[in-house]
């Protein structure tokens, strides 16, 4: 089954452990508002295999080291989960470590299947509370919830990210939930957070789309450390 691919970074250093071969897959099905790849929600797209893309990899696996590997990010992976886990099958069978970025909207059979040739998750926990879902995501917090749970169930080592807008997330709160999940959920091995960042407003602008988030400013390196301290505790 061949994927609808966005892009390639070959040599990424900020999706998962070591240095990665990240696959950015065509599509998604949320509206995040701090979205910074609106070019990748519909539409375009190359049709790839997995064994071409593997081998592509494989290119590159010198530079992988002990930790690095295949990372497929989005859009939104999981709504191509069947490609996925033909192409991370192909990457096993050439000795490559998987990791898939995701934000756990999507739940179901070929989601499951998927998940047991993943050997780890990056899973975004955009907010606290399910209203804010809502309204800045577009789903109820319990689908990211339930494929939390999932991967506890199937002990796949899972990373925490939250990109920290203020005003919305950078609060004691968020904090303490996402203190309150890694308390709950052996799995979780980690928690990143990402300050919310404007250089994606050049796609909206050349796309003629409004940017929802223009009005957020970014966070201080003092705030992110603050809150760093708030999760260490």
């Amino acid at each position: 089954m061949n994927g609808i691919i966005h892009s390639i970074q070959t040599l990424g250093t900020l999706d998962g452990p070591g240095v990665r071969f990240v696959v950015f897959v065509q599509g998604c099905n949320l509206r995040c508002g701090c979205c910074h790849n609106p070019d990748t929600w519909e539409g375009g797209g190359r049709e790839m295999s997995p064994a071409e893309i593997a081998e592509k990899a494989t290119r590159y696996r010198t530079y992988f080291g002990k930790d690095g590997g295949v990372t497929v990010s989005g859009g939104e992976p999981l709504l191509q989960a069947e490609f996925c886990t033909e192409l991370f099958d192909a990457c096993h069978a050439r000795g490559i470590n998987t990791c898939l970025d995701t934000s756990g909207s999507v739940l179901g059979d070929k989601v499951s299947a998927l998940l047991d040739v993943t050997d780890r998750v990056l899973l975004d926990i955009k907010y606290p509370t399910d209203a804010q879902y809502r309204a800045f995501v577009g789903c109820p917090i319990d689908k990211p919830l339930a494929f939390l749970s999932l991967l506890n169930e199937k002990k796949i080592p899972t990373t925490l990210r939250q990109v920290i807008i203020p005003a919305l997330n950078d609060s004691a709160e968020s904090m303490a939930f996402l203190n309150t999940l890694a308390g709950q959920y052996p799995v979780i091995d980690g928690i990143e957070l990402l300050p919310f960042k404007k250089i994606c407003k050049t796609k909206y602008d050349q796309m003629g789309l409004e940017f929802p988030f223009e009005k957020y400013d970014t966070p201080s390196a003092d705030t992110m450390e603050h809150l760093q301290k708030m999760l260490q505790k």
